[in-house]
């Protein structure tokens, strides 16, 4: 297998004069499935920005299928975010928009044609587990529906990368559970590499996947099959 992400003495230094990555190495190979964790201001969400060009490293290389991101102008961002899909804890999804609405609106935006968007929403709801959502508004949904549409509408286009940002903050351990089950039906079946961050240790300790651990913005471990340890946090 070959990396799809690779950081090379990667810093990231705020102007205000805070350093959240220091001399950070790091390779994630394709199809992997990987948490970083750590405590707060270890540089997760830093880390996972970064990867999708939110933040630029101060120093070093952070290469993302291919992309040398530090040096990627802001006009071709676009190039990057297409090869990705991103999580978040607060869903972000439209509320005057349907459930099948909010899936199609990524695919509509880079102008891809109606009968294909319709084949690749649907396709993307049946993974999910809400294809029988689709007229719904996501006012109407519960919260780990919701995050499963916000999910759904980051596969839709086929990323070959998925970055989860405390994807399950919101949600009860239920309904955290029913959300990594999905994710890892997704890694499994589309081949999707997945990278989340998370502070979740049940959720670290019952997947059993890659482990990530930062601390004060360095790398203090990395486990094929780790569990969340405080003693590194």
């Amino acid at each position: 297998m070959s990396d799809l992400i690779r950081l090379k003495n990667v810093e990231k230094r705020y102007k205000n004069g805070v350093t959240a990555i220091y001399d950070l190495n790091l390779a994630i190979e394709k199809g992997s499935f990987v948490f970083i964790i750590g405590g707060s201001g270890s540089g997760k969400s830093t880390l996972i920005k970064m990867l999708y060009r939110e933040e630029k490293p101060t120093k070093g290389q952070v290469i993302v299928g291919g992309l040398d991101v530090a040096k990627l102008k802001n006009s071709k961002v676009y190039k990057l975010r297409r090869k990705l899909g991103i999580v978040f804890q607060d869903y972000r999804l439209l509320p005057k928009q349907t459930v099948y609405e909010n899936v199609a609106f990524a695919l509509e935006c880079i102008g891809e044609k109606k009968d294909v968007i319709r084949i690749k929403v649907l396709k993307a709801l049946e993974d999910v587990g809400l294809k029988n959502k689709v007229h719904e508004y996501p006012d109407k949904l519960s919260g780990g529906e919701q995050q499963r549409v916000a999910i759904a509408r980051a596969i839709v286009n086929e990323p070959k990368l998925l970055l989860c940002d405390e994807p399950t903050g919101n949600l009860d351990p239920d309904m955290s559970m029913e959300i990594m089950k999905v994710l890892e039906d997704i890694n499994k079946r589309r081949g999707t590499t997945i990278v989340m961050a998370t502070h979740d240790k049940e959720i670290v300790n019952k997947m059993k996947k890659q482990v990530i651990t930062l601390k004060e913005g360095h790398l203090v471990k990395f486990k094929q099959k780790g569990k969340y340890e405080d003693e590194a946090i």
